[in-house]
């Protein structure tokens, strides 16, 4: 087992906007030293997938438009993307619909990601059980080492 570290992945959720400066912080202390790609990851609800499409005037099934690009016109990648930029930080912006339980654990397993970062909301074991927890399932299931930044 190689103890470098090449690609990094950053799952940014819709709630992560307030979040995103202590999410990248732990990201570039990882990344920058060891000059990795890190992956910037929104996972669209295909709820909100169709909304956003839908207040852009386009069908969601034309394919004008695809997740890699919406999610780089996301309020919570673009921060990420700017600063990456600023410090010469290599970076790829990904978008996908589908459940954020799965599909950060997919992307992370294709591009064979060697530490993914997420972020969530403290809550109670109540509160996992009744309202489920994104960031739960994520660390149960994803084959790389998760770093798990709580918000405040």
């Amino acid at each position: 087992m190689s103890n470098s570290v090449d690609n990094v992945l950053l799952a940014v959720g819709k709630n992560d906007r307030d979040h995103v400066e202590r999410l990248l912080d732990a990201v570039i202390a990882v990344a920058k030293p060891a000059d990795a790609t890190v992956y910037l990851l929104h996972v669209f609800t295909n709820d909100e997938y169709e909304q956003l499409m839908d207040d852009l005037d386009l069908d969601p099934t034309s394919g004008a438009l695809q997740p890699d690009e919406l999610a780089s016109r996301h309020d919570s990648i673009k921060t990420p993307a700017v600063k990456l930029s600023e410090l010469g930080i290599d970076y790829e912006t990904r978008g996908v619909v589908g459940n954020p339980d799965t599909e950060v654990v997919r992307i992370a397993d294709e591009l064979d990601i060697d530490q993914l970062f997420i972020g969530g909301a403290g809550r109670t074991p109540t509160g996992k059980a009744v309202f489920g927890d994104h960031a739960q399932q994520i660390l149960l299931n994803a084959n790389c080492p998760v770093t798990y930044i709580q918000r405040e």
